[in-house]
């Protein structure tokens, strides 16, 4: 895996560490949100929302765009990219434990 990409799933994973961000990602999967409306749902104050989503945007998992009758209103939605290289890594990671197992099998069955 890339430089890169590493870094980009390093991000991910640091990003999904907190189970408020998870909820987050969860229910941005359903559709965009304004961010009220995710603090609601997560029982959040407006500055704890805010740093949650600095953190989902700095990771790239999240983007945020303002609709054209009010720029006040920030509505997020989610970016694929980041879960792209996150499921690659997970692909890989099963891989190669999938033939280590494989290897451990056959050694314990020939030695039995």
């Amino acid at each position: 895996m890339a430089v890169t990409a590493t870094a980009a799933v390093d991000r991910t994973l640091a990003a999904l560490a907190d189970p408020h961000r998870r909820r987050v990602v969860d229910l941005l999967a359903e559709r965009p949100r304004p961010a009220g409306e995710l603090a609601r749902e997560l029982g959040l104050t407006a500055p704890a929302m805010s740093r949650h989503l600095k953190a989902l945007r700095t990771s790239g998992l999240v983007e945020e765009s303002h609709p054209e009758f009010d720029a006040r209103v920030r509505i997020y939605a989610l970016r694929p990219e980041p879960m792209v290289h996150l499921l690659r890594w997970l692909e890989e990671s099963e891989r190669l434990w999938s033939a280590q197992l494989a290897a451990f099998k056959a050694h314990v069955e020939t030695g039995a």
